[in-house]
């Protein structure tokens, strides 16, 4: 599905279902370097459950036109303008990673737009290690292989994929490597620079559940229940053995908490 925001076409996947209006809203946002795809089980799973889906890819990202927006601040408020853009007053915000500081900085903008949060690998802080910005910046492979190798746990190195046939890392590195020059440099630079996310926790009203990987050594597990802690109401999830891509590595717990956070009420 295409749309329009400042002039500049934006793609969302809808996981196989038609848009219908009137229906609630769920936007997917991606992690730093990758785009729509991450969600495809995910999104699949909560459209043929109706619901809406707009697996989204952020500007410069996948098939959506224009720069990447350089910071999250920015992308929030592209996210707000997305909800708008799909005719809707409120959205459930499913992020991961970049996309989950995205998410919450969103929920913190503009409450009243966002009904419910799902973050994934999250933290209170993404700090990023100053040799993976400069092998980034330099459009180098070791930044691919450095996000890979600390972003897996060790299972998924392993093999241990809950999809048949999927080689989680191998997928990983080739989903990397079709970004656009520049984009991961400017996604983990954003990251690194975001300082705000326990302000904008201490203003979201949403129902929230943040999910973390046991042994995520990219957003690790005391920060992300340091985030949640922050959010009034919020429920945390623990996915053991994992590590930091939660989508790839724990499929079926991230279909547990949309069910919990969207399904049953």
């Amino acid at each position: 599905m295409e749309f329009l925001i400042n002039g500049q076409k934006v793609y969302a996947g809808t996981g196989g279902r038609p848009h219908i209006p009137g229906q609630r809203l769920a936007i997917f946002v991606h992690g730093a370097g990758l785009d729509h795809t991450t969600w495809a089980l995910q999104s699949r799973w909560l459209a043929f459950r109706g619901l809406n889906v707009l697996a989204v890819d952020l500007p410069g990202h996948g098939r959506s036109a224009g720069p990447p927006l350089p910071e999250v601040g920015a992308m929030a408020a592209w996210v707000t303008q997305l909800i708008a853009a799909a005719g809707a007053a409120t959205a459930a915000l499913i992020g991961h990673s970049m996309g989950s500081l995205v998410a919450l900085e969103a929920a913190g903008q503009s409450p009243a737009t966002v009904e419910a949060l799902l973050l994934i690998g999250t933290a209170a802080a993404m700090p990023v290690h100053p040799d993976l910005l400069g092998a980034a910046a330099a459009n180098h492979h070791d930044a691919i292989d450095m996000v890979n190798l600390w972003g897996f746990g060790q299972r998924a190195g392993l093999g241990g994929s809950a999809a048949p046939g999927v080689w989680m890392t191998g997928s990983g590195n080739c989903l990397l490597e079709q970004a656009a020059p520049g984009v991961l440099h400017n996604d983990l630079s954003a990251c690194n620079a975001y300082r705000t996310a326990l302000e904008a926790a201490s203003r979201v009203t949403a129902t929230t559940t943040v999910v973390a990987g046991e042994f995520d050594q990219m957003t690790p597990l005391k920060s992300g229940r340091q985030l949640a802690n922050a959010i009034t109401g919020a429920k945390l999830m623990v996915c053991a053995g994992a590590g930091h891509m939660l989508p790839a590595e724990c499929p079926d717990e991230l279909i547990e908490a949309m069910t919990a956070l969207l399904l049953r009420r």
